[in-house]
């Protein structure tokens, strides 16, 4: 009898482009420690070297509406579709939308 191999269907799966790097390391210090405002517009734009609150893949590069903090992260409102959802993601995922 034969096995089947079945795909993995991780949190990371099929982003071989999407979490790519021009260079190896993490990011400055100055990223971590990012303020952002209630009501400020951000775009997540995630930082694959850093694993701590990262959002998941599908929504890289959305833009949202920063709606709050959690600990060091930030609650952000973004649409999927015609649905409102809330992304948990560290400072350093985030970009101030200009």
């Amino acid at each position: 009898m034969r096995k089947v191999a079945f795909k993995t269907k991780g949190p990371r799966s099929r982003t071989r482009k999407k979490l790519r790097k021009k260079w190896k390391g993490l990011p400055p210090v100055n990223e971590f420690l990012k303020k952002f405002e209630v009501g400020e517009k951000v775009v997540i734009k995630i930082e694959p070297s850093v694993h701590k609150g990262m959002p998941f893949p599908r929504f890289h590069g959305r833009v949202g509406v920063v709606i709050g903090k959690r600990g060091k992260a930030y609650l952000v409102k973004i649409e999927d579709g015609k649905k409102e959802k809330l992304i948990i993601s560290h400072p350093v995922h985030l970009k101030r939308v200009k």
